[in-house]
């Protein structure tokens, strides 16, 4: 019997925000990094992080690193991009939790809400509520104005205590095929529906350049790892791509937490 095959991530579309051409220096170092840990790319053309560099014009190929490299590799970008910030509202889980996932994602993206839906609940009650697992979220919009529209409305729906509440539901009915949308009129419905009280402060909120920036500083990070599709995870340093089964998340967590 063939193994599963994990859903493809969503890819960058052509039609990006201006602040997300300029990638910082450091997405070089990032990138190799991330090319050494990643697993279960599904992008076809993309080596599988086991695999050998390949070779560029005039050079020859980088050696397959080691393990001791990979998981030097690992703990720096863990000690990098997770927060552990006491109070954080866009967080899951206890801040010493021995093992931290970071996860990068789009309102927007069908994957996003599959791995939402089918497979962050599971996480959440086999290692969050036990205390094993922390789980971060960033934001991570790619597609379009609708998508940072979305990313903004959740952080003004936050602000009130209903950020888990208004993402779980965009997701919850979000299409498993295209982009969902998200007009002005359909952030006010889920607010509303999420329970957030004073429609007046989170229609304020939703003009505070304050969330806006928060977004970016998020994005910003995922470009300096390279990040070019969404969900994107790292679990205490390992990158994941793609919306995998619930087993190879078990997998990485458990193992994650012996070491």
């Amino acid at each position: 019997m063939s193994q599963p095959q994990p859903d493809q991530p969503e890819t960058q579309s052509a039609q990006r925000p201006a602040w997300q051409l300029a990638l910082p220096a450091i997405v070089v170092v990032a990138g190799v990094l991330l090319a050494y840990l990643a697993l279960g790319r599904t992008d076809g053309d993309t080596p599988r992080a086991d695999a050998p560099a390949p070779a560029t014009s005039g050079t020859s190929a980088s050696p397959t690193p080691n393990q001791s490299q990979m998981d030097a590799a690992a703990r720096q970008l863990d000690s990098r991009f997770t927060r552990r910030r006491e109070g954080d509202p866009y967080a899951k889980g206890r801040v010493d939790a021995p093992v931290v996932m970071v996860e990068y994602a789009d309102y927007r993206c069908p994957y996003c809400a599959k791995f939402s839906t089918d497979t962050r609940p599971e996480l959440v009650r086999r290692f969050v509520e036990q205390g094993l697992l922390r789980i971060e979220w960033r934001d991570l919009p790619m597609f379009g104005a609708e998508s940072e529209a979305a990313a903004v409305a959740a952080r003004a729906a936050g602000r009130q205590g209903r950020f888990w509440p208004f993402h779980e539901l965009a997701f919850a009915e979000a299409p498993r095929s295209g982009h969902a949308d998200f007009g002005p009129d359909r952030l006010l419905d889920l607010a509303r529906r999420s329970g957030v009280a004073d429609m007046a402060k989170f229609e304020r909120d939703l003009a505070d350049p304050t969330l806006r920036q928060e977004i970016r500083t998020d994005a910003a990070e995922g470009q300096e790892m390279g990040l070019t599709s969404t969900p994107s995870f790292l679990i205490n340093g390992r990158a994941v791509v793609g919306a995998q089964p619930l087993e190879t998340f078990v997998r990485l967590i458990e193992q994650a937490a012996k070491k």
